[in-house]
């Protein structure tokens, strides 16, 4: 994640870093001088393999004034953080075996309403245990037999997850103490020190496992090596981090983040489309045991501990576990109407009942459950480990038990209904869940809202499971995508055909439906009271051009390919160019889309265009334009299209990577071909120019002047710029503040090389408006 500063003491991804107003004084070695003092034998022992000393302080900036038509504002100076005291050992003469260096006691600093609970949005669980989220430092204390000498002494926590760890596997972790906290690994930071108590700054990747670790530290100095027992009161719970950037589950919203993970009771809606019912449902992802059974669950399947860093993978697990028909998961489903020996599905009101009777049953299935039951357990589930999740509701919901990805009816000669046939069906509502994650499995602008559904309708891969899948791939037709993306596709938006059998046992269309079922609403975030039509998500406009596209484009890929007439000629292509780098930030984004007839008839279409803002993970955060172009093509024709997104129009809906995707789509009126086209791209930003002063030595200062240019035609705020360079200086916020449309700033920036040979210093900016804005420079050092 670039641009991201810790200091000292920070807990969490984004600490803050606090500035000085004067500047920093060049490095400067200090050395602290060896007390003239008498001491026994063991006394000078120790201090000859324990010294301790300073670290060296920060260098100075200076700042031009922008330049052009903005200003800039007074600059601050980050403060080096006050250094502790190096402990002192106790005065007096000793054994040797009493220096040895072993853990008296661990605190995982895990209360509720202490700093790590809070900071990693997990004080909402029941208990004490300390629950922490992936990619996000937290903090513990040990209380050592003596203080910690960083010359001699060593250190390091050992994490083990699952029945057998293995490094290899990732189960079994060891994390090393460093100087500096790297954010990409397990890694500890002594970050205070009082007496013989160190508190450690422990920092996790956001790709690692979760679930229940056990934790032990080890040690080693001179004289011994030890290890501190188990102790199962200081397990530590990995989850999930929306949160987070780097983890594939990240939200950005934060109105959603609380809907869709922290809020623990929602609603439910049932009913006919006409007539819509909600019932209050207790997900209750927070209260006693629920974590516990959660994490049974994932012991219980068949997928090992070392791939639950997958989110894909971990929910797909969730989705067969729900339901019980083949692998004694938490549900027994019953639509039978006689549920002696267990529950009515209708009496449920919420989760938490339910997981604690499978968890404290041992993983006996509890009765029983339907659809709603078997989504708000889902919700839950999926909420506890991390995982933004919403249950939705689809009315007028096809149940497509062939893959032909339409609603067949058959009937005989005569047109009497064929019974046996006619397995398909349209169920007045069906509740399945949405879960939030990136697709780094799938092509770019994938990820978002996937579809989950832990009711037991048909198997995948022979299990009774369905999803994670793309809704954007549903809405578009992509039914080729995995996982289950045909099924889902046809209960949203599966056409109702009708078919007579001929008297060869051949089967006729003789008519067809084309009004696509399905219509889905959820919980609006935020507030459990209101609900949102999420139809859209799923498919166009009913009845539109593009919904049909993507109905007849996803029915080629289902068992019945020829339900609908096929292209007479496929002699149509377009294609989407970009010219030179590609557009520029800041300016209108110019694409070029071609369109090339290789017939020798004319053709004609209407494209539908349509530009949505990506996370770089594949996301679309939503649709900034859409345009219907008409095109004639005269035969052998080749037309270029110019194509245009206005500044005006994306200048406020970037995100990081500033990307976006492009879909075209339209249908030969001749022919009727099918045109589909995606491009993704994105909006170059400047680069930051670097310019070293003066020689570069060893020990000796000197500058380097920064200059960047704001390319936006609008102010950009609280501008911040970081300069670091191995052996060159350490990581350096200077906050600009304010820098005006097309304005020009330099930054000349002081240092003092501690290392010759090839170096390089960097620069990134960073303010809200504008990201990936970075600069680099190489420079020879010469030893002094």
């Amino acid at each position: 994640m670039p641009g991201t500063a810790r200091n000292a003491s920070g807990v969490g991804r984004f600490p803050g870093v606090t500035f000085s107003d004067e500047d920093a004084t060049p490095e400067k070695e200090v050395v602290g001088k060896e007390k003239d003092v008498e001491e026994g034998g063991c006394r000078r022992f120790f201090r000859r393999i324990c010294p301790c000393c300073c670290r060296p302080k920060g260098s100075s900036y200076d700042i031009t004034p922008a330049t052009g038509n903005g200003t800039v504002d007074g600059i601050e100076e980050e403060k080096p953080a006050p250094l502790p005291e190096p402990a002192q050992p106790q005065t007096g003469d000793k054994e040797l075996d009493e220096l040895q260096l072993t853990i008296r006691s661990v605190d995982l600093l895990s209360t509720k309403c202490g700093q790590n609970r809070t900071e990693h949005h997990t004080d909402k669980y029941h208990g004490d245990e300390l629950i922490v989220r992936r990619g996000q430092t937290f903090l513990i204390e040990l209380d050592l037999s003596r203080p910690y000498c960083d010359n001699t002494d060593k250190l390091h926590l050992e994490l083990k997850t699952g029945a057998l760890p293995l490094v290899s596997k990732g189960t079994h972790v060891i994390i090393p103490l460093v100087e500096e906290l790297e954010d990409e690994g397990w890694e500890a930071k002594i970050v205070e020190r009082n007496g013989n108590k160190v508190k450690l700054s422990v920092n996790s990747p956001a790709k690692a496992l979760i679930g229940k670790y056990t934790l032990t530290v080890a040690t080693r100095c001179p004289k011994t090596e030890g290890v501190t027992m188990h102790d199962p009161k200081k397990d530590v719970y990995m989850l999930f981090n929306p949160w987070c950037e780097e983890d594939t589950v990240y939200m950005d919203n934060s109105e959603e983040r609380n809907e869709y993970v922290l809020n623990d009771i929602g609603r439910i809606y049932y009913g006919t489309e006409k007539q819509i019912g909600a019932r209050t449902w207790n997900f209750g992802q927070f209260d006693t045991d629920i974590l516990q059974a959660c994490l049974y669950i994932l012991e219980n399947s068949d997928v090992l501990p070392s791939g639950r860093g997958d989110a894909v993978n971990v929910v797909r697990v969730i989705s067969a576990m729900i339901n019980s028909p083949d692998d004694m998961g938490v549900l027994e489903g019953n639509w039978s109407g006689n549920y002696v020996g267990g529950t009515p599905p209708t009496a449920w009101s919420g989760s938490v009942d339910i997981l604690r009777k499978y968890f404290q049953g041992g993983g006996t299935p509890v009765k029983y459950g339907q659809c709603w039951v078997f989504s708000g357990v889902t919700t839950t589930v999926l909420r506890c480990l991390g995982i933004p999740a919403r249950s939705v509701t689809n009315f007028q919901s096809a149940h497509d038990t062939d893959v032909s990805l339409t609603t067949d009816v058959y009937f005989d000669e005569n047109m009497e209904p064929i019974e046996y046939l006619n397995s398909d069906s349209v169920w007045n509502f069906h509740v399945w869940n949405d879960c939030w994650m990136a697709r780094p499995d799938l092509p770019p602008g994938m990820g978002g809202w996937q579809a989950v559904d832990s009711t037991p309708q048909e198997t995948s891969q022979g299990t009774f499971r369905c999803g994670p899948a793309s809704v954007t791939a549903i809405r578009t037709g992509q039914v080729y995508l995995k996982h289950d993306t045909p099924f889902v596709f046809a209960e949203v938006n599966s056409d109702k055909i009708y078919w007579q059998r001929n008297l060869d046992g051949t089967f006729s269309q003789i008519h067809s439906e084309k009004k696509a079922v399905g219509h889905c609403i959820s919980t609006k975030a935020v507030g459990s009271d209101k609900r949102e039509d999420i139809t859209h998500l799923y498919k166009h406009t009913e009845g539109s051009e593009e919904e049909r596209i993507a109905v007849e484009t996803a029915s080629r890929f289902g068992t019945k390919p020829y339900a609908y007439s096929c292209p007479v000629a496929d002699d149509v292509q377009v294609e989407v160019k970009l010219e030179g780098e590609g557009p520029r930030m800041g300016t209108d984004a110019q694409l070029t889309i071609v369109v090339t007839n290789l017939s020798s008839q004319p053709r004609s279409t209407n494209l539908h265009s349509q530009v949505s803002v990506m996370y770089y993970t594949g996301v679309l955060k939503g649709t900034v334009k859409k345009d219907k172009l008409p095109v004639e093509l005269m035969p052998n024709e080749v037309k270029t299209i110019s194509w245009v997104l206005p500044y005006q129009q994306y200048q406020d809906e970037l995100v990081d990577q500033a990307a976006l995707m492009l879909t075209v789509s339209g249908r030969v009126t001749e022919t009727k071909q099918v045109l589909a086209s995606q491009t993704s791209f994105r909006l170059r930003t400047p680069d930051i120019d670097i310019k070293p002063e003066g020689d570069a030595v060893v020990g000796k200062q000197m500058s380097a002047k920064i200059t960047f240019t704001n390319p936006l035609p609008s102010t950009l705020r609280n501008v911040v710029l970081r300069v670091e360079g191995l052996g060159l200086r350490d990581l350096h916020p200077i906050q600009i503040g304010d820098v005006g449309r097309h304005a020009t700033v330099t930054v000349t920036e002081h240092f003092i090389p501690s290392q010759p040979g090839s170096r390089k210093l960097v620069a990134a900016l960073h303010c809200k408006q504008l990201t990936q804005v970075h600069g680099v420079a190489d420079i020879q050092v010469k030893d002094c």
